[in-house]
């Protein structure tokens, strides 16, 4: 069993995920950190996280998938033992379409990942940290969006239904596991410089958007992580259900 707590971030082989596994690490945490398709990416960090004298270790798993859900949580049995924290990150967007347009498709698989795949892991999570199951307690950081109270019309209505869903979902899990040693926030982050925008087919969107977040610029993957690492910290052992927006004001 490790020494040291233990995070798994799902997702979190490139953008906020990696941003933070990568601090932390830096700040005395053993990582897991789960992909679903992108080994080479997960890999290269955790070989950063060690050379800088950190503990990580990667797993593949698709939280949209009950046999994603189960490799990602036997790795976390198998390699540390224990769990201390999940942040909830792993999570897509779609190209820009109107709600008349959606198909089937389209949110069977919004919904499957963004949804269905956070509560399933925060289920598994609570098994192994509540101490009504033996457990020594542990905090649960969501990835939410700022689009849970926008909108997104136009662009992505599904998405924001989606984080909207994990809104309620982080209050109500809050309030149910409060007796039992977990914290449950969630992040809402703002437009963050990152790859998804170009996964939804707008890869300029953060420089674009600039113009309407009161602070004139996008976010940095690190100003969210830095988010999460409070919410997971001892510092905010009076905080849970809370949404903590990362917006730049918007």
């Amino acid at each position: 069993m490790s020494e040291k707590p233990v995070l798994l971030v799902t997702g979190g082989s490139r953008g906020i995920g990696a941003a933070i596994c990568r601090k932390a690490a830096a700040q005395g945490w053993a990582v897991m950190i789960n992909y679903a398709s992108n080994e080479t990416a997960a890999r290269s960090l955790a070989d950063e996280i060690e050379a800088q004298g950190g503990e990580a270790r990667i797993v593949k798993g698709d939280t949209s998938t009950e046999e994603g859900v189960v490799a990602i949580f036997s790795a976390v049995d198998r390699d540390f033992g224990r769990l201390d924290g999940l942040v909830n990150n792993a999570g897509v967007v779609d190209i820009p379409q109107n709600v008349v347009d959606y198909s089937r498709a389209r949110l069977d698989r919004m919904f499957a990942i963004n949804v269905i795949g956070k509560i399933r892991c925060a289920s598994e999570a609570v098994k192994r940290m509540s101490t009504a199951h033996g457990g020594r307690g542990g905090s649960i950081v969501n990835i939410s969006s700022m689009a849970a109270i926008l909108g997104s019309a136009g662009q992505y209505v599904d998405y924001a239904a989606s984080k909207a869903a994990i809104d309620t979902f982080t209050l109500g899990l809050a309030r149910e596991v409060a007796t039992e040693g977990i914290r449950v926030n969630a992040i809402r982050p703002g437009v963050i410089d990152t790859d998804i925008h170009a996964s939804g087919g707008l890869p300029d969107r953060a420089a674009q958007m600039a113009s309407v977040i009161p602070m004139q610029r996008a976010g940095t993957a690190d100003e969210v992580a830095d988010a999460a690492l409070y919410l997971l910290s001892e510092q905010a052992s009076y905080v849970t259900g809370a949404m903590l927006n990362v917006s730049g004001g918007r």
